[in-house]
């Protein structure tokens, strides 16, 4: 088996570049969300609100001009696009026939979190009140407590909503702040969308998907995430021909980053892109909008997936943790941190809170890796501008980026935002 072999500078610039975030933001508006989302494979959706959702930061990090009501509409009106899975997911409404085949071996589980429903006329229950009312939430229902504190749901009305969700019975039809109100698929998916794909087609979606939506597969990785997909056990057996039959096909390469004997799998459609980065070059359709990355740094959502779960400390020697959950005592950094991207590295941590009182956007914390260019100008400014952009993001109308240091950063910075902005610091 011959491996391609790419620098580690190579590896983080595909993975950026693949997501839309190196080098510079390359989609506009509503429109561009469309093509941010489909290019990104797949985006985590998230309730939390403590600067702004998850998924918001990820898409503002992609796209110039973006407004969270750009994936409320293409989602729940548009119906471009839907939300699936236990990991809460936004996927292209095209995928839908593939998903359904995932759904239907879901269908025979009925269970959520090792909940069994005991009462089998409770799926028939909920049916006949989304018969006859139209769309409805979990409040909407009486059902009766399961005793369990459960964030899927703590009726059993609600659990049976989840379990006819995961199942393809029902779709999300709208959500209120974040609240899901469900209808039956076939009011809501378009009807182009609205059919199985057959278990072959499906499996072969899958096995490309799970490469697409990662940049680069770790070749152990594969199996497991195939499993999800498909919702099945898989073998050692029917991997190795799995892999072997996509090797022969092109469809799939190996691949190695110098100095690392991790083996990963990438499409074979990638490989110009590779080439074209180990010439040092960008490729066409990369091409930003305006600033790049080394112009005007972004903020990384703390699922996205270029850096969250590990992935940061692979591909960047950034260590990243999410501590949102985590007692104060317990942190490391901030409640909310977020990765400071300026160039194609991973340079600093940030944890910034949006005071919705004043409309202040608050710094609580900045930590700079060792060789982060703290002293540089060029990178004062390009703070500075990422600062001011995702500032107008969320509507604030003050700074307060007392927090950032050294000093000498922290002044040049202040005045480049007074001076190019009417937002006060």
């Amino acid at each position: 088996m011959t491996f391609i072999v790419i620098s580690k500078q190579t590896a983080r610039r595909f993975v950026l570049g693949r997501q839309g975030l190196w080098p510079g933001r390359r989609w506009k508006g509503k429109p561009g969300t469309a093509q941010a989302l489909r290019a990104c494979e797949a985006i985590q959706l998230d309730p939390l609100v403590v600067i702004a959702r998850s998924q918001d930061i990820v898409l503002h990090s992609r796209v110039m001009d973006y407004k969270p009501d750009h994936l409320n509409q293409l989602m729940y009106k548009d119906r471009e696009f839907f939300d699936y899975g236990t990991h809460l997911n936004a996927y292209p409404m095209s995928e839908l026939p593939y998903w359904r085949q995932h759904m239907e071996k879901r269908s025979h589980d009925k269970r959520v979190e090792d909940y069994v429903f005991e009462h089998p006329d409770l799926f028939d229950q909920v049916r006949r009140e989304l018969q006859q009312r139209g769309t409805l939430g979990n409040r909407d229902l009486q059902g009766k407590s399961v005793g369990v504190q459960n964030y899927r749901g703590r009726k059993d009305t609600a659990l049976a909503m989840y379990d006819m969700w995961l199942s393809g019975e029902l779709m999300i039809h709208h959500r209120e702040g974040f609240q899901r109100y469900y209808d039956f698929r076939e009011n809501i998916a378009p009807k182009e969308f609205d059919h199985l794909a057959n278990e072959n087609e499906a499996e072969e979606f899958f096995a490309r998907k799970c490469i697409a939506f990662k940049g680069l597969m770790n070749e152990g990785r594969w199996k497991t995430d195939l499993e999800y997909y498909l919702h099945r056990k898989i073998g050692r057996e029917e991997m190795i021909e799995r892999l072997g039959r996509s090797l022969e096909k092109g469809s799939v390469a190996p691949l190695r980053i110098e100095g690392s004997g991790e083996k990963f799998l990438v499409l074979g459609e990638d490989i110009a892109l590779f080439n074209c980065l180990e010439a040092g070059k960008v490729p066409k359709a990369w091409k930003p909008i305006k600033q790049t990355t080394a112009e005007e740094v972004c903020f990384l959502a703390p699922l996205d997936i270029v850096s969250a779960r590990g992935r940061a400390n692979k591909l960047f020697d950034f260590e990243y943790l999410w501590e949102v959950y985590k007692p104060v005592h317990q942190r490391r950094w901030g409640y909310y941190t977020l990765p400071i991207l300026y160039g194609d590295k991973l340079v600093a941590r940030l944890d910034p809170k949006l005071d919705r009182t004043s409309m202040t956007l608050q710094i609580n914390g900045f930590w700079p890796e060792d060789d982060a260019p703290v002293k540089d100008p060029a990178f004062a400014c390009a703070f500075a501008f990422g600062l001011i952009r995702f500032a107008k993001f969320l509507d604030a109308r003050k700074m307060d980026i007392k927090a950032i240091h050294p000093p000498l950063l922290w002044k040049e910075m202040k005045a480049i935002i007074k001076k190019s902005t009417e937002i006060q610091v």
